[in-house]
């Protein structure tokens, strides 16, 4: 709904910080049911790092809240003169003065909004970082966050520095006898499967450092490696041990992936994977306590970690080069604790870090020296150890992604099952089913974790169950390939083309230095060939006339 909406509006051609650049805020259709993990909520915008369609997907309570008030989306436009703290509830929607939240972190901003508006709300806030305009801001989601892309940086153009939501209206599903029965069915079969009832309830996302370090496909010291030594003082395993005190999950998850550790007598959020590795393995860093603490201070400041942390290692490729005259990483994470809010405020020396590794390697002729797709850092696995993770690295809509196509799934966690890491043949038409299904989970608000256990029939009985809409497993698929092709579109519009849907020259042409995948290159040109014509687009990756005909999508 959100790309349909940028789309067919025609504002999915302006600049990314034009006034009239909506951000759009859609709840996805099983919001406030009792769908298993159907509390996702996607943000969608132009991107002002990758300069491409952007949505981002987080958990919490603002989509169903949103559609208990009445809205099946909020479009936001405009610049404000001064600090705004926009409100819907059941009274109604108010524009508030947010100045004296200027200024403020995302812990004490979310406190403040609630105070203003209602004490259940559901809060989006930026921290400092979207206040500065850093290209790695983020949007804060009740503790979750819209990550990746910038959009914090949206919100503090329009000088929005929270969003507050509430409301009470009821959601009906239109067969509740049968939508009962099926969503018993799903959590029956989330109880079973391995991943979502023991692998991320156990060991949080973070089972996956061991997993991917045993593979040689471990991102270390900026992609120069691929196996850290100091992977399992880092890992899943030695967070349960060592600091866990908790488990969470977004509101009506059974999964419960978040975790709560203890750090020096406090207790604070655990680490995800991605900030896990971004803050260690990716700097060559092993101290799991500094990582928590990095992480804490990111998320107050509303920088995206993934971003944050692989700018952090160009930077210290800089300077081994002789590029950069400071080591970006003296101190360890101490260190890098003292840079964060300079980099959040665009302060000192943190203000070369604020837009990101591209920018970052730009100013000193290394545009190399950025791991990233389209402007946008590419998370923690090495792809010359998973090749079809590449190809979908390579054709994300918004930049270097990994959750458009998850590859780990086949490729390395045998799901639905194993697949040749290595090989490239077949991989195109994996990448494809993968991103199809991902967008039509995305639009359901189902969390992406539901599709280890669950196929895309069970997504389409709940859709029918739910609103009525006549729905089957190809259906949804076929929902999710208009998706795919209408944000396509947009980025032609855009002025994307075949030449961007590409990977960092190191991962093309320097091989894997050792390990589990030694002397792999990622062989993208032949996969990329194959992906545009099984997705029924021309050479260049435009999609045919028939394609966009038999989508709906032409004329």
């Amino acid at each position: 709904l959100g790309a349909y909406l940028l789309y067919s509006s025609g504002r999915h051609k302006l600049a990314a910080f034009d006034e009239k650049a909506p951000l759009i805020l859609t709840p996805g259709v099983l919001a406030g049911t009792k769908a298993p993990s159907s509390s996702r909520t996607s943000l969608t915008a132009i991107s002002p790092l990758t300069s491409t369609v952007f949505e981002s997907n987080s958990g919490s309570r603002a989509g169903e809240y949103l559609r208990r008030a009445g809205y099946d989306a909020l479009w936001i436009e405009g610049e404000a003169s001064s600090p705004v703290h926009l409100s819907i509830g059941p009274q109604g929607i108010f524009f508030l003065d947010a100045s004296v939240f200027w200024g403020m972190g995302n812990g004490e901003a979310r406190k403040a909004a609630r105070a203003a508006s209602h004490p259940k709300a559901a809060c989006l806030t930026i921290g400092q970082a979207g206040e500065s305009g850093s290209l790695m801001a983020n949007v804060c989601n009740d503790g979750r966050f819209f990550g990746r892309g910038g959009l914090g940086s949206l919100f503090g153009a329009k000088k929005l520095k929270a969003l507050s939501i509430y409301g009470e209206g009821e959601i009906a599903a239109a067969d509740p006898q049968g939508f009962e029965f099926i969503v018993e069915e799903c959590k029956k079969l989330m109880a079973a499967h391995p991943i979502t009832s023991k692998g991320l309830p156990q060991f949080g996302t973070a089972v996956l450092m061991n997993v991917m370090n045993s593979v040689s496909a471990l991102p270390t010291r900026n992609y120069r490696e691929g196996n850290f030594d100091g992977a399992e003082l880092i890992s899943g395993e030695e967070v349960r041990d060592r600091l866990l005190s908790g488990r969470h999950g977004c509101p009506g998850c059974a999964i419960a992936c978040g975790r709560k550790v203890t750090v020096g007598g406090e207790e604070m959020e655990g680490p995800e994977f991605e900030t896990l590795w971004s803050f260690g393995a990716a700097l060559g860093l092993s101290d799991l306590e500094g990582i928590v603490r990095v992480n804490r201070l990111a998320n107050d400041l509303g920088l995206d970690t993934i971003s944050t942390g692989s700018t952090l290692a160009a930077g210290r490729e800089l300077f081994e080069a002789g590029l950069l005259d400071f080591d970006p990483l003296e101190g360890g994470l101490g260190g890098v604790l003292a840079l964060l809010p300079q980099i959040a405020r665009r302060e000192g020396r943190g203000a070369l870090f604020s837009d990101g590794s591209l920018a970052l390697g730009s100013t000193f002729g290394a545009k190399w020296v950025s791991m990233s797709v389209k402007g946008m850092e590419i998370p923690a696995y090495d792809p010359r150890g998973c090749q079809g993770q590449g190809l979908a690295y390579a054709t994300s809509p918004r930049g270097g992604c990994h959750l458009r196509a998850y590859m780990i799934a086949p490729e390395i966690l045998a799901t639905p099952k194993l697949v040749d890491r290595f090989a490239v043949k077949g991989k195109a038409g994996l990448v494809i089913v993968s991103q199809n299904l991902n967008a039509a989970v995305d639009s359901l608000g189902m969390c992406r974790f539901t599709t280890f256990a669950l196929k895309d029939d069970y997504y389409a009985r709940l859709l029918r169950f739910a609103a009525g809409v006549e729905a089957d497993g190809q259906s949804l698929m076929t929902v999710g390939e208009r998706i795919c092709n209408l944000e396509r579109l947009i980025n032609l519009d855009r002025g994307f083309t075949r030449t961007e849907d590409t990977l960092p020259a190191r991962l093309l042409s320097e091989t894997h230095p050792g390990g589990a995948s030694a002397g792999r290159v990622v062989e993208l040109s032949p996969m990329l060939d194959e992906y545009y014509r099984f997705r029924g687009w021309d050479h260049e990756g435009r999609p045919l006339d028939s394609k966009l005909q038999s989508l709906g999508l032409k004329g």
